[in-house]
C-alpha cells in the first residue's frame, strides 16, 4: 500500500538520498526545506507519516517546533526525528514531543525504510481497531475506549496524546499490579526510551487528570519500579 510521507530536511543532498529511498518503497514523497513550507504544506493536506530534522536552516529547534504543530493537527500522526543531534536531551525532548522515533545520522537507508514500514503497520493496527466494534473498559470513573483512542474521567473527556494513551491504557488493564519501567517502555512502541521519560509522560498524565479531578490519585509510583494503578476505582 503506498503511503504518503513528507520529509522536512534542510540539506538538499540528504533530501534528495532520503526521498529516493522511499520512493522505491512505493511511497509518495513529499519534500520541504524548511519549518515555514512544511507548515504550508500541512495546512493543505496531512501526510501519512512525516520524517523532520531538528535543525532547519536558522532555526535550531525549527524541527521540535514543526512537530508540536503537528501534534495540533493530528495526534496520531507518525512523526520521527532524523537528525545528527544525538545527545540525550535532544532524545528525550523530542521523544516527550511524542515522536514515534528518533533516528540519529548518518542512517542506513535501508534501516530507515525498514523502520518506516514498522511504524506504518502500527498505525494500521489502530485504524484497522477503529473499524471494529468498540472496546471498551470501565474502571471506576475511568471509562477507556480503545477502538477511538478516547479516555474520560468521571464522563469528562481527557486529552490525550497518543503514547499516554497507550501508558493510561497498560496502567488500566493491569489494575493493581505494577507495570515496570521496562514494561513501560515497551508500550510506548518507540526505539529509544528511559525511565526519565516515562516518568514524563507519567506526569503529563497526571496533570491532565488533575485538571479534571484536583483529587486524582489513582496513578501510584512503585520506586525504583514502576507504576501502577490503584485497583480499587
Amino acid at each position: 500500500m503506498s503511503h504518503t510521507i513528507a520529509i522536512v530536511e534542510d540539506d538538499p543532498h540528504q533530501r534528495e538520498n532520503y526521498a529516493d529511498a522511499l520512493k522505491a518503497q512505493g511511497h509518495t514523497v513529499v519534500v520541504y526545506p524548511n519549518k515555514p513550507t512544511a507548515l504550508e504544506g500541512f495546512k493543505k493536506a496531512l501526510p501519512d507519516l512525516a520524517i523532520l530534522d531538528i535543525m532547519l536552516e536558522n532555526e535550531m529547534d525549527g524541527g521540535f517546533d514543526l512537530c508540536r504543530e503537528l501534534r495540533h493537527m493530528s495526534p496520531q500522526l507518525p512523526i520521527i526525528f532524523l537528525t545528527a543531534r544525538d545527545s540525550d536531551i535532544d532524545r528525550v525532548s523530542g521523544l516527550r514531543l511524542d515522536a514515534w522515533d528518533y533516528i540519529t545520522k548518518p542512517v542506513n537507508l535501508q534501516f530507515l525504510g525498514v523502520r518506516v514500514a514498522s511504524l506504518f503497520r502500527i498505525a494500521s493496527t489502530l485504524s484497522h481497531a477503529a473499524d471494529d466494534e468498540p472496546i471498551a473498559l470501565k474502571l471506576g470513573d475511568l471509562e477507556l475506549n480503545e477502538a477511538s483512542l478516547s479516555v474520560s474521567w468521571k464522563a469528562q473527556p481527557l486529552n490525550l496524546t497518543l503514547t499516554e494513551f497507550w501508558v493510561v491504557e497498560s496502567l488500566a488493564h493491569n489494575a493493581g499490579k505494577v507495570k515496570s519501567y521496562e514494561a513501560l517502555m515497551q508500550v510506548t512502541k518507540q526505539s529509544y526510551v528511559e525511565k526519565n521519560t516515562i516518568n514524563g509522560y507519567i506526569r503529563r498524565i497526571r496533570k491532565k487528570f488533575k485538571q479534571l479531578d484536583p483529587e486524582f490519585e489513582y496513578i501510584e509510583t512503585v520506586f525504583g519500579t514502576g507504576y501502577r494503578w490503584h485497583k480499587d476505582t
